[in-house]
């Protein structure tokens, strides 16, 4: 399935995002050999700085990471750009500074290095100036705009969740010069505290990225999507082909994986890709344009939402033994349980939808 990114024609939407998985030449060639349809660099700067051990926690669901920028020199960029690109493939360069100056000549460099497009990031977890330049779209419109002057490849800038008006912010981009905007970024954390050392995970505020922010991400996705004629890349807590599809149908072209690949290896980035081009041919769809925003038709304003009368009805499949969740989730007492099924007091049931979400056999519907 393939799709058109940032003017770039992709074999597939799925990409390497931007983390140590791609930190130098070689690693970035292990995503494209994993059948990436472009790698993003992990993000680099003028000013290479030394990581702080630990920089990675991980609590089964997200993860939190304190990991700052490339230790590749800027000059050290052209000798691994060189090795990425070898067998072919797509390479986007991911930079980030505090002026538009300086992300100007980050950008001309990785350009004559033989970057394929430039991916801008303007916000960082771990430090509070970041984050504030992704709120303001006034700054984030100049920023933009430096750097989409001073390159003849195309420009995407990198959106923060952490922002009071996404829209505003992917309208600065566009008006500055970008061609597309990722969303969303990670997520300022802390994973947790161990109880008996009073400790927090990581010992500074995080990035927080994996599978708990794919719903944000989504939500991103079609606010951009809704308010902005702008090209699209998703990204957080993409894990499986399904994930991929979700983004595409609220309004992406492509779609970033990191998380997964830095806990399963390369290889995740090839099941997804096998899975997902599995899924294109028996659906018959060869170009992501054939279903990309498909969602958004269904995806209405809290005013447009129905209002009761609504109530749940059970089909006939037996229920599980001893499973009793959607009794227990009925804080209305509509639900009882029978010998081998659930009996709904319509006159009790609200009709709010709990009940089919928890329902292990899919047997409630609502009827309105």
């Amino acid at each position: 399935m393939r799709t058109d990114y940032l003017g770039l024609r992709m074999k597939n939407p799925v990409m390497l995002a931007a983390g140590p998985w791609s930190r130098d030449g070689r690693s970035i060639r292990k995503g494209i050999e994993a059948g990436a349809g472009a790698v993003v660099t992990e993000t680099i700067v003028t000013d290479s700085l030394t990581d702080t051990c630990p920089r990675i926690a991980y609590n089964g669901f997200g993860a939190q990471n304190i990991r700052l920028y490339s230790d590749i020199q800027v000059e050290g960029w052209q000798e691994d750009m060189d090795y990425a690109k070898e067998s072919g493939g797509i390479v986007i360069a991911s930079i980030s500074a505090s002026t538009p100056s300086e992300l100007a000549y980050l950008a001309s460099k990785m350009e004559s290095f033989g970057a394929d497009a430039i991916e801008i990031s303007l916000s960082n977890p771990m430090w509070e100036s970041l984050e504030i330049v992704a709120s303001d779209p006034e700054t984030i419109f100049k920023m933009t705009r430096e750097v989409a002057a001073n390159v003849k490849i195309p420009v995407a800038v990198k959106l923060s969740q952490n922002v009071t008006n996404i829209s505003r912010v992917a309208k600065a981009a566009k008006q500055g010069g970008a061609s597309a905007v990722t969303a969303i970024n990670t997520i300022r954390c802390i994973l947790g505290v161990d109880l008996e050392k009073c400790e927090p995970a990581l010992s500074t505020y995080g990035g927080y990225s994996g599978a708990p922010i794919r719903p944000l991400g989504l939500a991103s996705v079609a606010t951009v999507a809704q308010a902005v004629d702008l090209t699209i890349c998703g990204a957080g807590g993409v894990d499986t082909y399904e994930h991929v599809l979700e983004y595409v149908m609220l309004g992406a072209s492509a779609v970033q994986v990191g998380t997964a690949i830095m806990l399963n290896g390369y290889e995740k980035m090839t099941e997804i890709i096998s899975d997902l081009e599995e899924w294109a041919q028996k659906k018959q769809i060869t170009h992501v344009n054939q279903i990309k925003g498909r969602a958004l038709k269904n995806l209405k304003s809290f005013d447009e939402m129905k209002v009761g009368p609504a109530s749940y009805t059970a089909d006939q499949k037996e229920c599980i033994t001893d499973c009793e969740k959607c009794i227990k989730a009925c804080f209305y007492d509509a639900i009882e349980k029978t010998i081998n099924n659930v009996d709904i007091n319509q006159s009790l049931c609200e009709g709010c939808g709990l009940c089919s979400f928890v329902c292990p056999q899919n047997k409630l519907s609502l009827v309105w």
